[in-house]
């Protein structure tokens, strides 16, 4: 709720706090507008609950600043965003709105697997997964309390080995006036909120660089969206498909405006007040430093919780680090969420072929920095056959020795890499067993290849001595 008059714009920290600590309901909010008479309403900058109650805001005559009410129903109405989309020649995933198992059959057939499922009405906390056969989209299936036409199942395409890139920005009457462009470190199907995020973005190409900037242009103007908004792309070569917008700051609002220095919630706020608006001459390009936003997890807190990184959201913090290049500002935050530089023992479960091969640089690193390598059956042959040694450990259902768990156990392992062969979470298998003892016994985990190689390259080109401690400021 905001007070404006055109000499002072206040905010009242005190309702803000009871806002923060009771429900926010539509009911609560009303109240709230009752008792202060605010001249206006602003939603953009309190997460998806206050997007939800947009419609029923206006609905009441509630002035909302920024974006109208009827924007933001087109950017979160699945089918009407899509419609849109269509309707400008903006690429996105195929998806469908299902409500019966043949019909999910069916689409899948013409798709292929994997695909994302998101269960209108589900059971035993599940929101929605990948599923990457028919065995794992049965087993998810089963979760949800029913498929029918009252609960539609939404099933979408998922592209594998696909970045995902993230748009933060700010418009004025559907023109971008300041933007930036992030990358996550692994690849799509992990949560945005637990990704690992570097801005700016260092191996997207120029081409895919220019054509995320013009639909972004695009999908601003069809919106005519004034204030905050975010973007989320998938990435494959050149092309580029819209996963979703979101009118409002998004998560990494903060961490692209402290690395770029430029505010854009001051310049959001602004706009959304009917101030004057000078697009900012600085942006991405100019900047001679990196970012990078890594998150903290509490799976020792959540008893048998597998701790794979999913497309739902797990992390309970997030740090942003800045350094001179991209190695020294991964070590910098993955030091900072707790993650330790391994003294000698590192034990690989790899996963699949082509994460193997994802792999293999970094074991072979590994190997010549002088580490010894403990692998699982398949990624000890696979390290064998590239040249590099290592000690074959067996998994819990081995009865052969030396046992992984056991080494876990005796606490002879500094660092567990162990990437799931497929991209569901929860399979009570060896892998969820070795997860589990890494998380219980305090010893870091990694579970994605993308993110295990970038924090090895990381340790084994620079040292502690290597981090320089600056001020922000002096990052220029």
């Amino acid at each position: 709720m905001i007070n404006y008059n055109p000499e002072t714009v206040s905010t009242d920290y005190d309702m803000c706090d009871r806002l923060y600590f009771d429900e926010l309901t539509f009911e609560r909010v009303m109240d709230i507008l009752e008792l202060e008479n605010p001249h206006g309403v602003i939603v953009s900058t309190g997460g998806q609950i206050p997007n939800n109650l947009a419609m029923r805001l206006d609905e009441q005559a509630v002035h909302i600043l920024g974006t109208s009410a009827k924007s933001i129903d087109n950017a979160e109405d699945r089918h009407k965003f899509s419609a849109m989309l269509d309707r400008i020649g903006v690429d996105q995933p195929r998806w469908q709105e299902l409500s019966s198992l043949k019909e999910i059959d069916r689409f899948v057939e013409e798709v292929g697997f994997p695909v994302l499922v998101r269960p209108s009405y589900v059971l035993s906390g599940a929101a929605m997964n990948v599923c990457s056969n028919q065995e794992e989209l049965e087993r998810f299936l089963k979760l949800a309390a029913n498929v029918s036409k009252k609960h539609p199942v939404v099933v979408s395409q998922f592209i594998e080995h696909a970045k995902e890139v993230e748009l933060d920005a700010v418009a004025d009457k559907g023109e971008i006036i300041m933007y930036a462009i992030s990358e996550h470190i692994e690849f799509a199907g992990v949560h945005s909120g637990d990704a690992t995020i570097q801005f700016p973005a260092q191996k997207l190409y120029v081409e895919t660089m220019r054509r995320i900037k013009r639909v972004s242009r695009q999908i601003a103007k069809e919106l005519n969206i004034s204030g905050p908004f975010n973007i989320q792309y998938l990435a494959k070569g050149n092309e580029i498909k819209v996963i979703e917008c979101n009118l409002r700051a998004s998560r990494s609002f903060p961490f692209v405006s402290k690395v770029l220095k430029i505010n854009f919630i001051e310049l959001a706020t602004h706009v959304m007040l009917g101030l004057p608006v000078q697009k900012p001459a600085k942006n991405e390009f100019d900047l001679d430093y990196v970012g990078i936003k890594a998150s903290q997890f509490s799976f020792s807190r959540l008893q048998k919780a597998d701790p794979v990184l999913g497309v739902d959201m797990a992390s309970t913090g997030e740090v942003g680090c800045i350094a001179d290049d991209t190695s020294e500002a991964i070590l910098k935050s993955m030091l900072s969420v707790g993650y330790r530089i391994p003294e000698k023992n590192i034990l690989l479960s790899t996963g699949t072929a082509k994460q193997k091969v994802d792999m293999l640089d970094a074991a072979r690193l590994l190997y010549t920095k002088g580490y010894n390598l403990f692998a699982t059956g398949g990624t000890y042959h696979f390290l064998k056959e590239n040249g590099i040694e290592s000690t074959h450990v067996y998994w819990p259902s081995e009865s052969e020795q030396p046992q992984a768990l056991t080494m876990l156990h005796e606490k002879k392992i500094d660092m567990v890499v162990n990437i799931p062969r497929d991209l569901s979470a929860g399979e009570l298998d060896n892998g969820y067993k070795i997860r589990r003892a890494a998380i219980d016994l305090n010893i870091p985990l990694i579970t994605n290849a993308r993110l295990a190689d970038a924090f090895i390259t990381a340790f084994c080109t620079h040292s502690m001595d290597d981090l320089l401690i600056k001020h922000w400021k002096e990052y220029k």
